[in-house]
């Protein structure tokens, strides 16, 4: 052991006795001479597949000269360099006509202003040690964007001449670097992806509406005579929508240093350290920083949020709403009021139309911004119960958030334990509070003191109440908020005798993990459907077995399953039919297991498998893209006499292995029987007469809303009934919200923006005929789409940019109809996409402080056809009857 030591000792002192006397860590310039450099930085901003020549962007050059101020005698690796740059100029990166060329006539005196560019070309000072910046000084006062320039030239003069791994700081802030040296060449790889700044940025929660950064940078120096001889460096970025990948932006950075000349220069000055010198020099010079400081930039042309809402307040108006130009608008109008005061706001939303203040309110509550969620709650009154429409968009668009944080959760929990006007409202906070639970926990927020608060509430819920309202509303928010403490819960209340407490715990297990659903829980879904305990609703029974087959069953799970077939209510026993049908026919994670227990014919025969009936399940793909897939499913199950009682409708989108449950529209009915003079099915006997929609959207569970509820509403609304569709959401959403800043290892800075927003209403109805023995219920979705991505690299004085972007509007609307004037009667389901535009753009712009400006702006449409979703053969041959027979 005395000898290893003895050794490493040995190695060590070696090493160090090696760098003292000749075998140099860095670059070291000679003394007494002055280097003159050749230096450029350019960026360039595009689409992603977007050529240099078709770019927007600018070139600083310059010429850079640097000499050895200062080296320790005790270390020649710890020396202090001067840098000057001088003969600036600032030219258009891409080749231009003279008409599109704003830098044509332009010097970088006009561009900058005298005072900004004499403190660019005013020398500074770098400290380097072992290779690597240690100090910067130059002076007090200079704006941002100049030190930033001289951070960038930095950039290119620390190396070090061994190959390995270690961490840096530079213009691109604190970052992992590799290095691989081979004689008098030396590579830098810098992950870019660990780079820590101060500026933070967010992004959407969901994957699938989020957004991906791609980022590479290269470094390769040339030395000679232990000097820097050139330098030539190359970054990119390339930014682009995980749903839609052609909808990518690229920010390409490049540097290059080239040595021109040497002359004899300034001798060395005499100090003991580095401060010493530095004070000796110039008593001006301060210490900066070698990472850029976070500086909040203020847009100097840009309009008020009150001019800006002037011009574009008509778009706000109910009839724009199914124009593209709304969620346009509205995405514009978030990027202002991120920028304005809460009292810029509270004008807004104090002067503008009554019919256009639910989507003000919208855009105020979607900003996100603290001012914001004040200006919003003091403009609403929610102990007022007249103002429902304005305090649940406000709700929604909270529970839509992209990037909650603690303050929305605490606002909400305030309003709750407040005065609240409207019984609605006050279901609506509890559920909307579940949902920013889920999101503030996805981003490990789960143990924040609101957050537990919030959950304890949750979770004791549906135990402090007697009232169905108040149990359901709890179970809603479990249900979005999807805590891993509460399944055991959820199980619980999956076996209560009430059938809105059973479907909504089951409903809500099902969107669980499936390593969540325990044994246990398995077990509680299996007596709910072989009804061992209690007899349950047809509807309850059917949620169970969904669960059971979507999450991993076993061999004698899937069994009993398929020997049940035969002896449930005929509607149920074609329900479950056409749902294994189906499993097998759209390859989900069950149909192996369908398959195995298939083989046998005690399960598997034709009199299980032929019943009769007009109940159904079918999946299938809206549409399949390289980078996402689009997938529906309508479950349909009647009652034995042929009135709907349960019809619901899902769209999921999968992307980058993530998964969005995009919408969900339920309908369910019950008690219905008597109009007819039909008999209830087994267990609905003494069922109350009721209908109602209950949507999930973006994977909010919304409050559900009631057609009717009791005979006599029922009753007078049967008379009163106008066919018109009822509402279940309607508003603006803000989709993809992605904001970061890119620091360029050349000291430029890229603002990026992506924002998806729509324009969406959703509502549904239930006509019936008693004159026409026909039922019809129908759920119309109506939305307008606009996403745009933007890069703009801004150095105060100058900016370049790039926006891609696309909108589209589009319907799509699921009817059954059912008559049931025999039987089995006749259902015929119809789910149709109407034709709809779809229009795309690339622009790109430059600009400068002085007023000159160039864009380029292209675009191109196409209409996409419209189509009826397949479903399966039955569904065709049944709608050709129906629509043959006519009224």
């Amino acid at each position: 052991m005395l000898k290893l030591t003895v050794l490493l000792v040995y190695l060590l002192s070696s090493s160090y006795s090696a760098s003292a006397k000749g075998a140099s860590a860095g670059p070291r310039p000679s003394s007494g001479q002055l280097y003159k450099f050749s230096y450029t930085t350019e960026v360039l901003v595009d689409r992603a597949r977007g050529s240099a020549e078709g770019s927007a962007g600018y070139r600083v050059s310059s010429g850079v000269d640097i000499n050895l101020v200062w080296r320790n005698p005790s270390s020649k690796d710890d020396q202090l360099l001067q840098v000057a740059i001088r003969d600036v100029k600032i030219e258009s990166a891409a080749p231009r006509p003279d008409k599109n060329n704003i830098f044509l006539g332009s010097t970088a005196e006009s561009i900058l202003g005298k005072k900004n560019l004499a403190a660019l070309e005013k020398p500074f000072l770098v400290h380097l040690k072992l290779g690597k910046a240690k100090g910067l000084y130059s002076y007090q006062n200079e704006l941002t964007a100049i030190r930033n320039l001289k951070r960038g030239v930095v950039s290119l003069l620390q190396l070090q001449l061994t190959s390995g791994k270690t961490q840096e700081a530079d213009a691109s802030g604190r970052c992992m670097v590799e290095y691989k040296a081979e004689k008098d060449r030396v590579t830098r790889v810098k992950a870019l992806d660990s780079c820590k700044t101060l500026e933070t940025g967010f992004t959407t929660h969901s994957k699938v509406l989020g957004v991906t950064g791609k980022s590479s940078s290269l470094t390769e120096f040339t030395l000679e005579d232990g000097f820097i001889k050139s330098v030539v460096s190359e970054e990119t970025h390339v930014l682009s929508l995980n749903a839609r990948s052609n909808t990518a932006a690229k920010v390409v950075s490049r540097q290059a240093l080239t040595l021109v000349s040497k002359e004899a220069g300034p001798a060395e000055t005499a100090g003991d350290d580095v401060a010493a010198v530095v004070k000796s020099l110039d008593g001006e010079f301060v210490s900066i920083t070698l990472t850029p400081e976070k500086v909040k930039t203020k847009c100097k042309t840009c309009p008020s949020l009150w001019e800006h809402w002037q011009a574009i307040h008509k778009q706000f108006e109910p009839d724009s709403l199914s124009k593209a130009t709304a969620p346009r608008n509205f995405l514009s109008l978030i990027q202002s009021m991120r920028k304005a005061t809460k009292e810029d706001m509270l004008r807004v939303l104090n002067n503008c139309s009554k019919t256009a203040l639910p989507q003000i309110v919208d855009a105020v509550t979607s900003a996100q911004t603290p001012a914001s969620l004040e200006a919003v709650l003091q403009f609403l009154n929610f102990s007022d119960p007249k103002g429902l429409v304005l305090q649940e968009r406000f709700l929604y668009a909270c529970g839509f958030a992209s990037h909650p944080n603690e303050m929305m959760l605490k606002s909400l929990l305030n309003l709750w334990n407040g005065k609240i006007g409207s019984t609605e409202i006050r279901e609506s906070v509890m559920i909307i509070m579940g949902a920013l639970v889920r999101k503030l926990c996805q981003k490990g927020g789960c143990e924040l003191p609101t957050v537990l608060e919030v959950k304890k509430l949750m979770l004791a819920g549906p135990h402090s109440t007697q009232v169905e309202e108040e149990v359901q509303m709890y179970l809603l928010a479990l249900k979005n908020a999807l805590l891993p403490e509460a399944v055991p819960l959820l199980a619980e209340y999956s076996e209560s005798e009430v059938g809105a407490y059973s479907t909504i715990a089951i409903t809500a297990l099902q969107r669980y993990d499936v390593a969540l659903i325990t044994s246990e829980v398995k077990q509680a879904l299996s007596r709910i459907y072989h009804q061992n305990r209690h007899i349950y609703e047809k509807n309850v029974r059917a949620a169970a077995a969904d669960v059971i087959f979507s999450c991993d069953p076993s061999y004698m799970e899937v069994k009993n399953l398929l020997l049940s077939i035969g002896h449930l209510p005929h509607e149920m026993n074609k329900y479950m039919v056409s749902k294994v049908q189906d499993i097998l026919h759209f390859q989900m994670p069950a149909s192996e297991m369908v398959r195995r227990v298939m083989n046998d014919m005690i399960s598997h025969n034709y009199d299980r498998f032929s019943k009769v009936g007009s109940s159904s399940s079918f999946s299938g793909f809206m549409a399949r893209t390289p980078d996402t897939t689009s997938t529906y499913s309508l479950d349909i199950l009647y009652s034995g006499s042929g009135i709907l009682r349960r019809s619901n409708m899902n769209i999921f989108a999968l992307s980058q292995g993530a998964h969005l449950h995009g919408l969900q529209v339920a309908i369910e009915a019950q008690g219905l029987e008597s109009l007819i003079g039909a008999t209830p099915d087994e267990g609905e006997g003494d069922l109350e007469s009721f209908s109602g929609m209950s949507a999930v959207l973006f994977d909010v569970q919304l409050r559900p809303v009631t057609f009717f509820k009791g005979y006599s509403d029922l009753m007078s609304k049967m008379f009163s009934l106008s066919g018109d569709p009822m509402n279940v959401v309607k508003g603006l959403i803000l989709l993809t919200d992605h904001s970061q800043v890119i620091r360029l290892q050349s000291g430029l800075k890229a603002n990026v923006e992506f924002q998806g927003g729509l324009a969406i209403d959703i509502s549904g109805g239930m006509e019936f005929s008693l004159w026409y023995r026909e039922s019809k219920t129908s759920v119309n979705n109506r939305g307008a789409l606009a996403v745009s991505g933007n890069v703009t690299v801004d150095m105060d004085f100058l900016r370049a940019g790039v926006e891609v972007s696309f909108e589209t509007e589009a319907s799509l609307d699921f009817i059954t109809t059912v008559q049931f004037s025999e039987y089995p009667f006749l259902v015929c389901m119809q789910m149709d996409k109407a034709t709809f535009p779809f229009r795309e753009y690339l622009t790109k712009h430059e600009s400068l402080l002085t007023g000159k400006s160039f864009v380029s702006r292209k675009g191109k449409k196409e209409l996409v056809p419209g189509s009826e979703f397949p479903l399966h053969q039955e569904n065709s041959n049944m709608c050709k009857r129906v629509f043959d027979q006519g009224w």
